[in-house]
């Protein structure tokens, strides 16, 4: 009994090292990982190097797919490039297994030493990050040692000699079960990698573990699917369409396992070697055999999942992508891309605000205020998203763009409620009164309100480019723009001098409107302060005095 919880310990420290591997590995190079992918759109061939050379370094075919399934949920891929990807990843994750088969026992001490020193020194950066994946190489080096101990322990008992005496090859029920352990393991390199030491130990024969591999395959595939099933059609599109793949290349190969043995056998001498081979060869063949049917399968995909046809805002494409997730910069860009959706709504409801206010538009101003609800609900669904990426796994720029988001969608809310409050205002005081402003007066609104629309289309590109130019100039317009407000209120006391009615019946909206477009600006012009903060180019104390400042 206690070499069987030694043996099933040792294949759990397998599953966690390969886990500290891969998100360790997101996290110190995920931005580099996803320009990568994202530049090698160019052609199948590139793809498919891309994703070898990806999937190598994060020695998971499932992550690569979840950052590949983003690409193209977030138009920035081709689905057919997204699935040569894919067929590079599979033997990116072949290559890995087969270096992993190797006896490289006498590094995990090394790696596990250094890397623990890493990570202690520095825990919060990129050299800590890096000790992060030592320690999850040597942990998998020191666990399939840890494998082979306690099979080969295992073996020696009589019981287990009877049983494996009466193991008979069930090709459909070893691709189940290779696909059931894949699938709870997270980590189809982890199954393959256990069922060669499995073979060289002699605790599984080494037909049945070829047919385990192929179950391992489909499991890994499977695993994407269901990962990415709360995500948009176009997300899930990826992991289907390679799951396809998988599924096309084991009917191929399935009736000529037998084969491989036959002819492999007097090559790779040693089990572990011909079961890794195996899985290489598979996946091999099935890039070279359905390269040329990437666009084939795009096709059949994209007419089981086809894009939904909605236009409205409701039925609108999510970019907040759960499955992005286990990557922390693609999350982050997700979240930046669905912070831009809320500024836009913002932005249609300043331009409704004008119309409402010289129109006495009511219909209008209904819907602008149904607009604030959107916004609302798209700060807290950002803010939730963002709270589910573990501030750990960010890396400095990260983190600070994490904080960037949430303050520019508070801005947003923010201005969203004020706006929300003018047009009630208009209504209640000029619109169901029937008041009018005075022709000054409207004018004066009007180029406050073109300022307005400018600098917060400004205060958009600030936050999405970090353009520090930009960024001085937004916060220079807030001058600008308090020195107008000033100067419109002093004008419009003339007028009250002057006993103009209009600007009489209209006094008090008057000034509380030119005072709430103000706070508009300030709201748009603090997003401009992170940004030259950064650059230096901020005072501390100046920085405290503006942001005490926005809200007045």
């Amino acid at each position: 009994m206690t070499h069987l919880l030694n043996l099933f310990a040792a294949i759990a420290l397998l599953v966690w090292g390969t886990h500290l591997v891969r998100t360790g590995i997101l996290r110190v190079f995920g931005a580099n990982l996803r320009s990568i992918l994202a530049h090698s759109t160019g052609n199948r061939f590139a793809a498919v190097v891309s994703g070898i050379g990806v999937t190598a370094v994060v020695q998971s075919s499932t992550a690569t797919a979840l950052i590949v399934s983003a690409f193209v949920g977030q138009g920035l891929m081709s689905l057919p490039s997204a699935l040569a990807v894919m067929l590079g990843a599979d033997i990116g994750t072949s290559l890995m297994a087969v270096v992993f088969s190797r006896d490289l026992s006498w590094l995990s001490p090394l790696f596990i030493f250094i890397g623990v020193v890493l990570f202690i020194a520095r825990p919060s950066t990129t050299v800590g990050r890096v000790g992060r994946v030592l320690i999850g190489l040597g942990l998998m080096l020191l666990a399939l040692r840890l494998v082979t101990q306690s099979a080969t322990v295992l073996t020696q008992s009589a019981a287990v000699k009877a049983l494996l005496g009466t193991l008979t090859s069930d090709m459909l029920l070893e691709i189940v079960v290779g696909a059931t352990l894949a699938l709870v393991s997270y980590s189809s390199l982890a199954i393959v990698l256990l069922t060669a030491t499995l073979a060289t130990s002699g605790v599984i024969p080494v037909d049945v573990a070829l047919g385990l591999v192929l179950g391992a395959n489909l499991g890994s595939g499977a695993l994407a699917v269901l990962t990415t099933m709360n995500a948009n059609v176009e997300t899930r599109q990826v992991p289907l369409g390679n799951l396809v793949f998988k599924v096309l290349g084991v009917a191929a190969v399935l009736p000529f396992s037998g084969v491989w043995m036959r002819y492999a056998s007097p090559y790779l001498t040693d089990e572990a070697t011909l079961v890794v081979g195996f899985h290489l060869a598979f996946n091999l063949g099935v890039g070279i055999a359905l390269i040329g049917f990437t666009q084939v399968v795009a096709r059949w995909v994209e007419h089981w999942l086809p894009k939904p046809q909605k236009t409205t805002v409701a039925g609108r494409q999510r970019h907040l992508d759960p499955s992005a997730l286990a990557t922390p910069s693609l999350a982050i860009s997700c979240a930046v891309r669905e912070a831009m959706h809320q500024a836009d709504v913002v932005e249609s409801m300043l331009l409704g605000t004008l119309a409402v206010m010289r129109d006495n538009d009511q219909a209008l101003a209904k819907q602008l205020r149904t607009m604030d609800d959107t916004v609302d609900e798209l700060y807290s669904d950002i803010k939730y998203y963002l709270t589910k990426i573990s501030r750990e796994a960010l890396g400095e720029n990260e983190a600070k763009r994490w904080t960037d988001i949430i303050s520019f969608t508070i801005n947003m809310e923010q201005i969203g409620d004020i706006i929300e409050r003018v047009i009630q205002d208009v209504e209640d005081k000029k619109i169901n009164k029937g008041r009018e402003f005075s022709d000054a007066g409207m004018a004066e609104i009007c180029e406050l309100h073109s300022r307005l629309v400018d600098n917060l289309r400004l205060g958009m590109s600030v936050f999405l480019n970090g353009n520090v130019r930009d960024a001085r100039r937004l916060l220079e317009e807030k001058t600008r723009f308090r020195d107008l407000e000033r100067q419109y209120a002093a004008t419009h006391i003339e007028r009250l001098t002057d006993n103009t009615l209009s600007s009489i019946e209209t006094s008090s909206l008057h000034l509380d409107l030119i005072s709430d477009l103000k706070r508009i600006n300030s709201h748009i012009c603090s997003i401009a302060y992170p940004i030259l903060d950064s650059a230096g180019e901020l005072a501390p104390n100046r920085l405290r005095m503006n942001v005490e400042s926005s809200g007045k």
